[in-house]
C-alpha cells in the first residue's frame, strides 16, 4: 500500500504542513486509521477511496490527527487533491465526501489546487477571562467560529506580537473546542500578503499547526469585512509556514495553494 508526504501550501519541500495520503480501496477499520495516523504522527493523515460514479461526490476522504479525527482539514485536502492530480488517480476537479459535506478541489495548470469550503459563521464574543495570560498577548478582539470549526479567532495589536508567541498550551486549551488562531493585520502588504496568523490546537493533538486550510475559512471572511477585498492571501507563520490565497464567496471560501510530494513508500502493516 503506497503512503506519501505532502508538504502543502507551499512550493517547496520541507516547508508548508506536511500531511500524511493515503489512496484506499475502502475505509478499513477506525483503528487501523487512527493508528496509522499516530505512526505518520504529523498534524493530519488523509485517507480516501474512490466512489461509484454517477455519485455526488468522486472520493470519500476523512482526516485523523495523531489522537483523533476531525472534521474538516484544508492542508490534507489539498495533498490528496496533489496526489490524485500528480499520480493520474483522478483527472481534473474532484469532489470529496466528507464529514464537512461535498468539499472540491480543482487543479491549475501553475500546480495549484484551489479548495471550495464552507465559510466559517463568525460571531463576535468577550474575550474571555483568562485566554491574555494563556496566550501572552492582550487580544484587540475575539470572535467564535461555532462547532463547524471550533476555533476562536483573537486579532491582536500587530504582526509582531503574533510572531512572538509563546502561549501557556495547557491553559488554552480551555478557552476553545479545537484551539486557538491568533491574527493581526500585515505590517508590509508589499511583501505578498495581507494579514498573519499562528494556529495552537492543543485539543486535538497539534500544539501549534504549521499552516491550517480549515482556518482561512474564518480568517477570509475576517479580513474580507475590515480590509475591503474578496481577494486576501494569509502568511501563516511558524517554523515551516506557508501562504494561502483567499477568495470570499458567500458562505463559500476559495482557498488556494501549492503542494510538493516529498516522500512516497510502502506500508507494510
Amino acid at each position: 500500500m503506497r503512503i506519501r508526504i505532502v508538504d502543502a501550501f507551499t512550493d517547496r519541500p520541507f516547508a508548508g504542513n506536511p500531511a500524511g495520503v493515503l489512496l484506499l480501496d475502502s475505509f478499513p477499520d477506525d483503528d487501523w486509521l487512527q493508528n496509522v495516523a499516530r505512526e505518520v504522527n504529523h498534524a493530519e493523515t488523509a485517507f480516501a477511496h474512490p466512489l461509484p460514479d454517477a455519485g455526488e461526490a468522486d472520493w470519500a476522504l476523512r482526516w485523523f490527527t495523531p489522537t483523533t479525527e476531525v472534521a474538516l482539514c484544508g492542508h490534507a485536502t489539498l495533498a490528496t487533491a496533489h496526489v490524485l492530480h500528480t499520480t493520474g488517480a483522478h483527472e481534473g476537479p474532484v469532489r470529496f465526501a466528507t464529514r464537512s459535506g461535498v468539499l472540491s478541489a480543482a487543479p491549475h495548470e501553475d500546480g495549484s489546487v484551489t479548495l471550495d469550503f464552507p465559510t466559517a459563521p463568525l460571531t463576535r464574543v468577550e474575550i474571555p477571562d483568562g485566554v491574555a495570560e494563556a496566550l501572552g498577548a492582550q487580544p484587540r478582539t475575539a470572535v467564535d467560529t461555532g462547532p463547524g470549526v471550533g476555533d476562536l479567532v483573537l486579532e491582536l495589536a500587530d504582526e509582531k506580537t503574533v510572531l512572538g508567541l509563546t502561549p501557556d498550551l495547557r491553559a488554552l486549551a480551555r478557552h476553545s473546542p479545537r484551539g486557538i488562531i491568533a491574527t493581526a493585520r500585515a505590517e508590509d502588504p508589499s511583501r505578498g500578503y495581507d494579514f498573519v496568523s499562528r494556529c495552537f490546537f492543543p485539543n486535538v493533538g497539534i500544539d501549534e499547526d504549521p499552516v491550517t486550510g480549515s482556518a482561512h475559512t474564518a480568517l477570509a471572511p475576517y479580513w474580507s469585512e475590515r480590509l475591503g477585498r474578496p481577494d486576501l492571501t494569509g502568511l501563516q507563520a511558524s517554523a515551516r509556514s506557508g501562504r494561502v490565497r483567499t477568495e470570499l464567496r458567500g458562505d463559500r471560501t476559495l482557498l488556494t495553494g501549492h503542494a510538493v510530494t516529498v516522500i512516497e513508500g510502502e506500508l507494510l502493516a
